[in-house]
């Protein structure tokens, strides 16, 4: 019955509220069975008498005592008794020890209290006023006027504090329940955000369970687009190898010309499935942080010299003019060489595939600030607006720009790319404009330099 946390919370804050009210209700009991006001009442008795006595001649002592309930006793310095108005009652010693209390009890030889008055006559004795201590029945408790009143406030406090336990037991459990609820639609598909609310710290469990089901969500989508697009890249090149592989069995390809011709075709495919299975391999290391960078400082201006001495025949063939463009100023950077020259090979690589002849590509380095900034520039044909976003996916490629003949790649090298940079803790940005051309700036932070 009490195995959820909301009727855990209720039963708890329930026990919690009968507990306190027990306890007020134990003290007041207690307060009313020492009735304050009896014995308020017993010591104007006593003050009283004890003034009568003091304006009355003596022979009016046993009439006073019997008026007003009390009795009389007179003591010598010694604690002797002297008189007393009822004599046959039990025996009260001078309680010289308690002089200086205000509220003042006495024990007679049998054990039961009085209450007295006591003071200093003028001849050395003492005279003392005592009644019997009033005691409250139990029974006149339940007929104290002020006892219904309180009854039925603390009936009325109850009944508000289990409806407040109930309502603060479903602000805490609700929340808990919504996730319960999302967590079990979650494999199936279905689960949506859900709503924070409540507790500070449920609130914060909520965000964090709603960011992590939109990781997750995300991630499964891009293991599904990724399985898709695999499929999609290796089904053309084995398609082609299979069929011209069928054509050498069948001896449809009867000439050394055709021969040779079929076996660039396989041989290409091939290279590039190689090339596809090295870049899915790069890019899961990357992913799963295992690749180890080489750190070791970077001289950016070599780097992007080595660049173009590497490129330069090929863009003397295509007919563009390739050069770089360093400033002075460049610290060394703290980096794996080898990694940023990948970077800047495919950047450079997929420029010069998509610039035509007459075009140019500039490499340009400067130092802003805490960053170092290498773009690189050209004059190709462009990115439309709304691939720019999409360009550093795996596998995208902008059918009008970047995709199509010759030029048809995997579209993971500017993944790859976008990965490496990330791992030097910088940034990678693009911009474009179709028929302008296009540069791919790349953030480096120089925080960890080397000085100098």
């Amino acid at each position: 019955m009490f195995s959820s946390l909301r009727a855990r919370l209720w039963l708890s804050y329930a026990i919690l509220i009968i507990t306190a009210l027990g306890v007020v209700a134990f003290v007041l009991i207690l307060f009313l069975l020492r009735n304050p006001v009896l014995y308020r009442q017993t010591f104007v008795q006593l003050r009283a008498a004890d003034n009568l006595l003091g304006t009355q001649p003596e022979g009016n002592v046993d009439f006073i005592a019997q008026a007003l309930r009390v009795r009389i006793l007179t003591f010598d310095s010694s604690g002797t008794v002297l008189t007393d108005t009822d004599p046959a009652s039990t025996v009260i010693s001078l309680p010289l020890r308690f002089l200086s209390r205000l509220t003042q009890t006495v024990r007679d030889e049998k054990g039961i209290n009085w209450l007295y008055t006591l003071r200093q006559l003028s001849n050395g004795n003492w005279l003392m006023v005592a009644a019997p201590r009033p005691k409250t029945p139990i029974l006149a408790i339940l007929t104290d006027e002020l006892l219904p009143p309180l009854l039925e406030g603390g009936g009325i406090a109850l009944l508000l504090s289990l409806i407040l336990a109930y309502v603060i037991a479903r602000w805490v459990a609700d929340p808990l329940q919504q996730l319960i609820s999302a967590a079990r639609a979650f494999p199936q598909g279905t689960a949506v955000p859900v709503d924070a609310h409540g507790p500070h710290e449920l609130r914060e469990l909520t965000q964090v369970f709603n960011a992590m089901m939109t990781r997750v969500q995300a991630s499964q989508k891009s293991q599904r687009d990724f399985v898709a697009n695999v499929s999609h890249e290796l089904k053309t090149p084995l398609t082609s190898i299979q069929g011209f592989a069928q054509a050498i069995m069948d001896g449809t390809v009867d000439t050394p010309e055709t021969r040779k011709q079929v076996a660039e075709v396989i041989y290409n495919e091939a290279g590039r499935m190689h090339r596809m299975a090295l870049d899915l391999l790069d890019l899961a290391r990357l992913d799963a942080g295992i690749t180890n960078l080489q750190v070791s400082p970077v001289d950016i201006r070599a780097l992007l010299d080595g660049i173009i001495e590497k490129f330069a025949p090929m863009a003397s063939t295509a007919g563009v003019a390739l050069s770089a463009k360093s400033a002075h100023d460049l610290p060394p950077f703290l980096g794996d060489g080898d990694r940023l020259a990948q970077v800047f090979t495919n950047l450079v690589d997929n420029a010069l595939k998509f610039t035509p002849e007459g075009g140019s590509i500039v490499l340009r380095a400067v130092r802003d600030r805490n960053e170092i900034q290498v773009a690189v520039d050209d004059t190709g044909r462009g990115i439309p607006k709304e691939d720019v976003p999409h360009i550093f996916d795996r596998f995208y490629q902008a059918d009008s720009a970047r995709a199509g003949g010759r030029h048809h790649g995997a579209g993971l090298g500017l993944a790859i790319v976008h990965e490496i940079v990330a791992a030097h803790g910088g940034r990678i940005s693009v911009r474009s404009a179709l028929g302008q051309g296009t540069a791919f700036i790349v953030h480096l932070p120089l925080k960890g330099r080397t000085p100098g």
